[in-house]
């Protein structure tokens, strides 16, 4: 095991063969990059909800610890950049892991526990339909599936992952609440003397299926009334990675590494004439995974 980490280290980004930097924004972008056990999340401070999380998985290392439910804000970050208990009280919404509370949960008992305590954070969730199905349990199983059927370098996956931020996002108690959340697994594997870095990229959709004039006739009583925008239920598609930049350009995060890495569509056999929606497949199951 290794030795309790002390301070949290954060995503790293030597973790794989190959080195995998973060996904960041262009410089000059106004982010909090906050460091937890294993995990780095960037912050939008205006739109309170991260940008990009970048986590690392041991899968050799994993540990079961109690679960808690201590949601908590970060005391390194002012109150009014976080969306903290008033977004979620009250109402439907979950909180939200985009770290999925397992991951990060590995090394040594006392690391995995403070691990385990750093997903609560608010600035690690975004409010999510709160209606269970299946969708919503297939994206949650993504990174089990990469590990036990990748044949990833010992058994090690980093996994990136964020709410998509769009000007269009409905506003409830002073947050714009996603429609979207994208994710991208990263593995290396090696055969012979070569090694090679491996990418698949996921978008779980919550927009209510509904046309745009009766999306508004539904949005509005329910924010009148003070109740949150209507969600959907979830649908996880695999996408090329290269549409998750475009989904993602009010950000500006740099995916090229990771589209070039792509298993299921690598960046250069994109054709751009084609509507982005054909290229994405409907997940039922991790049987329609490709890997």
């Amino acid at each position: 095991m290794n030795a309790p980490l002390l301070y949290p280290a954060g995503y790293n980004a030597d973790f794989l063969e190959i080195p995998l930097p973060l996904p960041v924004p262009p410089a000059g972008t106004l982010i909090r990059e906050l460091l937890y056990t294993h995990f780095t999340v960037l912050l939008d401070p205006a739109r309170r909800l991260a940008i990009a999380i970048g986590v690392n998985i041991d899968g050799d290392q994993l540990i079961t610890v109690d679960r808690g439910d201590d949601w908590h804000l970060d005391s390194r970050v002012p109150v009014y950049e976080q969306a903290g208990e008033g977004v979620y009280a009250r109402n439907d919404l979950d909180r939200g892991h985009l770290v999925r509370r397992q991951d990060p949960v590995w090394g040594d008992t006392t690391t995995a526990r403070r691990a385990n305590y750093d997903t609560f954070a608010y600035t690690n969730a975004a409010p999510q339909a709160g209606a269970f199905n299946q969708s919503k349990e297939l994206r949650l199983g993504l990174e089990d599936h990469v590990l036990t059927y990748a044949r990833t370098n010992s058994n090690r996956i980093s996994v990136f992952t964020a709410p998509v931020l769009s000007t269009q996002d409905p506003i409830y108690r002073g947050v714009k609440i996603p429609q979207a959340f994208w994710k991208i697994a990263a593995w290396t594997t090696t055969t012979r003397d070569s090694t090679a870095l491996h990418a698949a990229g996921f978008v779980l959709d919550q927009s209510p299926q509904l046309e745009d004039i009766d999306l508004d006739t539904d949005r509005a009583p329910a924010l009148m009334y003070g109740n949150p925008p209507p969600l959907g239920p979830y649908r996880t598609y695999q996408v090329p990675i290269v549409d998750i930049t475009d989904i993602t350009d009010l950000t500006g995060l740099n995916l090229a590494a990771l589209s070039d890495a792509d298993v299921y569509a690598p960046a250069p056999a994109i054709r751009e004439d084609i509507d982005r929606r054909t290229r994405w497949v409907e997940l039922v199951d991790t049987a329609g995974i490709h890997l």
